[in-house]
């Protein structure tokens, strides 16, 4: 009884500071740059919750300044609604309007579009997730990569020589290099040095069917986490998986979806040094098409179920769900369905955040704002319209919100009963608080 009502008390004061000095939480002293600290994410000491978005077009909207708008409005929206995190791409490798035209040389126009959103984002309090390289042939991707090796003489067999060829990953680090040490035009900040950006993703969603063993993948993941990180020692890195087991854990490996054997592995890829936190994505609609709703959020559940206990336990790593979402173009859809896979999603990393877990919040995918309806997916979201899973977005900030006030009230009494220890015992050490969030709840 009496920890609840400790709870109930912590949360009025929370409320009432809120809502009466107008205040958002004040940080403590640092340099701004997303970490981790055993399985959780941190922000200048404090604990940070990456609840989000994915809006994979927002530099190829900016890169046509009458387009700018656009990536302001989706912002605008976004924090409106509490969201702290979106994930977007730093490629577009061949094709129209590309950011990378030919192998090292680049659209400064394209670039500067990429300029512009970390500026945009900077100035909202947003961090960003830049994806350096599609596994898809959607903005060119590892196909355009493999294609440019063959026009100069390679005879490579398939798109998944990508992970294998020395010209094709030097093609690769060279892309690596030339983003993380751009020079922003709009803040004047190279971007490995900008906290703006929360962390590096080498690929999104790697595969590598002609080698479902995982070694391919594991030995590309080793081999470009490395290259990042002797270039970038501020910024966090993730693989960009979508959490398919593989040989590592055979007895997991029935949690995949059937035929999913592509060639990586949650638990060795995440393991890698260098890799920071692992991701997870969520599409029940299209891993399990065929099954009925009941059996889709069934099958959500244990998805993330494993994944966070995984995470916890096997990696000892944050864990965030950088993908998910329910598309209108589902036989039978209807809005109640979608936002069913939304209390899901957010009802479990909920649940995780309280009791001290390892995830981190969810990026659902897509946003969107007036005049994208061209990119609509079926699983794009407009904010600004306003939707029971708008409003069910930013209710999961706001609690999301009050635990992060809470757990960085509570690290800061254990910091102060640190120093007071350390000053009544001359600096060898004394008592520290107990008093931990996921105890008040149980």
């Amino acid at each position: 009884m009496l920890k609840h009502l400790v709870l109930v008390i912590l949360l009025a004061v929370l409320v009432h500071d809120h809502v009466h000095d107008g205040t958002t939480t004040v940080e403590a002293a640092g340099d701004g740059f997303v970490r981790t600290r055993g399985i959780h994410f941190v922000l200048n000491g404090n604990p940070f919750y990456a609840n989000g978005f994915n809006a994979y077009w927002l530099m190829y909207a900016a890169s046509d300044p009458s387009q700018r708008y656009k990536v302001s409005s989706a912002f605008h929206e976004a924090t409106s609604h509490g969201l702290t995190v979106a994930r977007t791409w730093a490629f577009s490798d061949g094709g129209y309007r590309p950011l990378q035209y030919a192998p090292g040389f680049y659209n400064e126009q394209m670039f500067k579009g990429l300029d512009f959103v970390i500026y945009e984002a900077r100035k909202y309090g947003i961090k960003l997730i830049l994806s350096l390289v599609n596994n898809y042939e959607s903005f060119g991707g590892k196909k355009q990569y493999v294609n440019w090796a063959r026009s100069k003489g390679q005879y490579l067999t398939s798109d998944d020589d990508f992970f294998r060829s020395p010209l094709v990953k030097g093609y690769y680090a060279n892309h690596v290099k030339t983003v993380l040490n751009r020079y922003n035009s709009f803040t004047g900040i190279h971007y490995k040095d900008d906290p703006t950006i929360m962390a590096w993703e080498l690929m999104n969603e790697p595969r590598c069917t002609s080698d479902p063993s995982g070694r391919t993948i594991q030995a590309w993941i080793t081999e470009m986490a490395s290259l990042v990180k002797s270039i970038d020692r501020n910024h966090l890195l993730e693989a960009g998986l979508e959490g398919f087991y593989g040989q590592s854990t055979p007895q997991r490996k029935r949690m995949n979806p059937a035929g999913f054997n592509i060639g990586t592995d949650f638990i060795a890829n995440n393991r890698i040094p260098g890799i920071d936190f692992a991701t997870v994505h969520c599409y029940p609609d299209q891993w399990v098409s065929n099954s009925n709703e009941q059996y889709q959020l069934s099958f959500l559940n244990n998805w993330l179920n494993a994944h966070f206990i995984d995470a916890q336990y096997a990696l000892r790593k944050p864990i965030l769900v950088a993908e998910f979402g329910k598309s209108f173009k589902d036989s039978g859809y209807n809005t109640y369905q979608r936002d069913q896979l939304f209390s899901t999603v957010f009802y479990k990393i909920l649940a995780s955040a309280k009791r001290g877990g390892p995830a981190a919040g969810a990026l659902f995918w897509q946003l969107l704002t007036e005049g994208m309806e061209s990119f609509q997916d079926g699983y794009g979201i407009m904010l600004g319209q306003g939707s029971s899973t708008a409003n069910m977005i930013a209710q999961q900030n706001h609690r999301l919100y009050l635990i992060r006030r809470i757990l960085g009230r509570f690290a800061n009494i254990r910091r102060w009963k640190r120093a007071r220890g350390n000053r009544r015992s001359g600096g060898n050490g004394g008592g520290s608080s107990r008093m931990e969030l996921p105890q008040l709840l149980n």
